[in-house]
C-alpha cells in the first residue's frame, strides 16, 4: 500500500457523503473513483460536479474489486450498506458506512465474519458526535472527571423530512426514505447515533434495550415512515434514555435541535448542538454545571479528528477512530431496539 491513502465512493445516496469524502480528502486521502446504483439521484448528482475529474465507474462491483484502492466509503441506500462493505472487506479493502451501517441482524453477522476473516475496519460515521466539536469537548471534559461517575444520558435527535441539505436540492425525499426494510426503521436510523453517545460517554462496552417504541402520529398518508421512536438503555453503570422524531417545524432555522444531555455525580453537561434557540449564534453550544458554578464553554477551536484518525488506522492498521468492538454493539443495540419496539400509531 502506498503512503496516500487511496479511497473509492461506492453508494451516492445520502448527502452525507459530502461530509464522508470532504472529511478524508481533507485528511489527505486521495479520492480516485465512484460508482453507485442511481446515478438519477440528486445526491450522486452533486458529487458528480463538485468532483468532476474523478472518474466515474458505472459498475459497482467492478470499482470494489479494483486493486490499487485502500478504502471504500458509502452512503448509499441503507439496507444496500451491509452488502457493499461485505463485499468491500472480502476485496481486502476497509469500509467506512454513514449510519445505519446495515438494517437486519443478518446484514451485521455477515459483516462480523468478513471483518474477522479479512483483517480490515469497519466504520460507522456517527458524524452526530464524530462530526460535532461540542461533543468531542464533551467526551474530553468526562474523561477529566469534570461532572464524577457519568451515571445517565439523554439524548435527543429531532430531523425534519424536509430538510433540503439531506435532499440534495431533489424535489422531496426519495422513495426508499418511507419504505421501512430500505431503511431499517427509526431507532436503527437515527437513534444508532444516540446509542453511540450513551455507550461512549458512559464509557460501557455493553448495555440492554430496557424498552423501546416506534410510531407514525403525523404522517398516515406514509405508514412506512416511523416518524417518532425512542427507547431506555441499562449498563452495568448506567442508564439512557433516547427520543428521535421526524417533528422539527419549519420555523427553526436548521434540520433539527439535536440535545444531549451527561448527568454525573458532581454534575451535569448540555449540549445544544446544532442551534440555541432564542440564544447564543450558531452551533456547538456546551453549558456545564458543576460544584463550582455554572458555565459556559466556547468549543470553537475543538478539533475534529476522525477523519485523520481514519486515515492513520487504514495506514498503520491501528483501531483510534473508533474501536470495532464499540461499533458492533452500537449497531446490535439500534436492530434489537427496533425488532423489539412496541408498535403505534399508523406505522408499519
Amino acid at each position: 500500500m502506498s503512503n496516500t491513502v487511496r479511497f473509492a465512493a461506492v453508494g451516492l445516496d445520502h448527502a452525507h457523503i459530502h461530509g464522508q469524502v470532504a472529511g478524508l480528502i481533507a485528511a489527505g486521502a486521495e479520492f480516485v473513483a465512484m460508482a453507485t446504483d442511481d446515478w438519477s439521484a440528486a445526491i450522486a448528482q452533486q458529487v458528480r460536479e463538485r468532483y468532476p475529474d474523478v472518474p466515474v465507474v458505472e459498475d459497482v462491483d467492478e470499482l470494489i474489486s479494483t486493486d490499487g484502492i485502500d478504502l471504500i466509503v458509502t452512503a448509499g441506500v441503507p439496507d444496500r450498506r451491509g452488502p457493499i462493505a461485505v463485499a468491500a472487506l472480502r476485496a481486502g479493502k476497509d469500509v467506512v458506512t454513514d449510519k445505519p451501517g446495515c438494517v437486519s441482524f443478518a446484514q451485521l453477522e455477515e459483516i462480523e465474519k468478513a471483518v474477522a476473516e479479512s483483517g480490515r475496519f469497519w466504520s460507522v460515521t456517527f458524524s452526530e458526535r464524530f462530526e460535532v466539536r461540542c461533543a468531542i469537548k464533551a467526551g474530553e471534559l468526562v474523561r477529566a472527571g469534570r461532572i464524577g461517575t457519568v451515571v445517565q444520558t439523554l439524548g435527543l435527535g429531532p430531523h425534519r423530512v424536509g430538510d433540503r441539505g439531506h435532499l440534495g436540492g431533489g424535489a422531496g425525499r426519495p422513495d426508499w426514505f418511507y419504505d421501512k426494510s430500505r431503511y431499517g426503521g427509526i431507532l436503527v436510523d437515527i437513534a444508532s447515533h444516540q446509542i453511540d453517545q450513551f455507550l461512549w460517554y458512559t464509557g460501557s462496552r455493553t448495555a440492554e434495550v430496557v424498552a423501546s417504541s416506534v410510531g407514525n402520529f403525523a404522517n398516515p398518508e406514509t405508514p412506512g415512515l416511523q416518524d417518532f421512536g425512542d427507547l431506555l438503555l441499562r449498563s452495568e453503570s448506567a442508564q439512557g434514555y433516547v427520543r428521535v422524531d421526524w417533528y422539527t417545524p419549519a420555523g427553526l432555522p436548521t434540520w433539527g435541535d439535536g440535545r444531549l444531555m451527561i448527568l454525573g455525580t458532581d454534575g451535569y453537561i448540555e449540549l445544544r448542538k446544532y442551534v440555541d434557540i432564542e440564544g447564543r449564534p450558531g452551533g456547538d453550544h456546551l453549558f456545564i454545571a458543576d460544584q463550582d458554578g455554572t458555565h459556559y464553554v466556547d468549543c470553537s477551536d475543538v478539533e475534529l479528528t476522525y477523519y485523520d484518525d481514519l486515515v492513520r488506522d487504514v495506514q498503520e492498521r491501528t483501531s483510534t477512530a473508533a474501536p470495532q468492538e464499540h461499533t458492533f454493539e452500537t449497531t446490535r443495540l439500534a436492530l434489537t431496539a427496533q425488532q423489539q419496539a412496541v408498535i403505534r400509531g399508523a406505522a408499519e
